[in-house]
């Protein structure tokens, strides 16, 4: 039954990544550790192939929407895939091969509940940081304050980095909530395809036991009905409220971030 339950898997984390401009790395790598067990460089090398086929569907109704700023995505890019390429080499280093993988799950685990705080707390302030600033996007801040960590997070991780973008967006450069969510699907799929090239080189040195065509039959697994997923999401940004939405999207980061804490650090 683990086909079906990556199908699932695949339209699910297509669905989030779609509506909120997140790749649907957050939900993929949790979910395939739940099934098959903790295999954090897998499932980071599967994920980081998945997004690209979230992120275009994604970008393709944004685009239609007009939601895409252009001016806004060129100033993330540059930061973001260099941030990009020290994240995976950061994911590549000792302390994270073999049994030590475990701790890139911790980190997942933790990282996924600060991102569930600080969304929780922007719904009790009664609106989203950065929304009163509508300032203009600096290329310095768009290069290093937006793209450089969002990149650091999308490469150590294997996440598409729109759980970072989106807010950093909207608190630093005044983006509203729609747009900095085309603009992380679109910066999601230049560092889908850099990080994939990159994290299969790191299988490649480091870690024969899994070997080149594993994230390849996994992503197989997930692409179809996450892009179906991704296409579905991407409408429904410009249809649902995004209160509902963003609430859906606290209580999943807490439900997964609690389990993925418990596997890493009490087995």
């Amino acid at each position: 039954m683990d086909w079906f339950w990556l199908a699932v898997i695949g339209l699910v984390a297509g669905v989030c990544g779609g509506l909120l401009g997140i790749g649907g790395s957050v939900v993929m790598i949790p979910g395939m550790t739940f099934v098959l067990g903790p295999r954090q460089h897998l499932y980071q090398a599967a994920a980081l192939m998945v997004n690209f086929f979230v992120a275009v569907p994604s970008v393709v109704q944004h685009v239609r929407a007009s939601a895409v700023r252009g001016d806004v995505l060129r100033s993330l890019l540059p930061g973001a895939v260099a941030g990009t390429i020290c994240g995976v080499g950061l994911s590549e280093l000792a302390v994270f091969r073999d049994t030590g993988s475990i701790y890139l799950t911790g980190m997942f685990g933790l990282f996924l509940l600060a991102v569930a705080g600080r969304e929780w707390l922007s719904m009790r302030r009664g609106r989203s940081a950065g929304d009163a600033d509508a300032s203009s996007a600096g290329w310095f801040r768009g290069v290093m304050l937006v793209g450089l960590p969002t990149g650091v997070i999308s490469g150590l991780l294997g996440v598409g980095g729109g759980v970072i973008a989106v807010p950093l967006q909207r608190r630093l450069l005044g983006v509203p909530l729609r747009s900095a969510i085309a603009n992380s699907a679109g910066m999601i799929v230049v560092l889908s395809v850099v990080g994939t090239g990159l994290k299969h080189y790191g299988i490649w040195r480091h870690h024969a036991e899994i070997g080149l065509s594993e994230p390849m039959r996994l992503a197989v697994l997930l692409i179809p009905t996450a892009a179906v997923g991704a296409w579905i999401g991407s409408r429904l940004t410009h249809v649902l409220p995004l209160r509902v939405v963003r609430l859906a999207f606290v209580g999943l980061l807490v439900v997964v971030g609690l389990r993925m804490n418990q596997m890493a650090w009490f087995g």
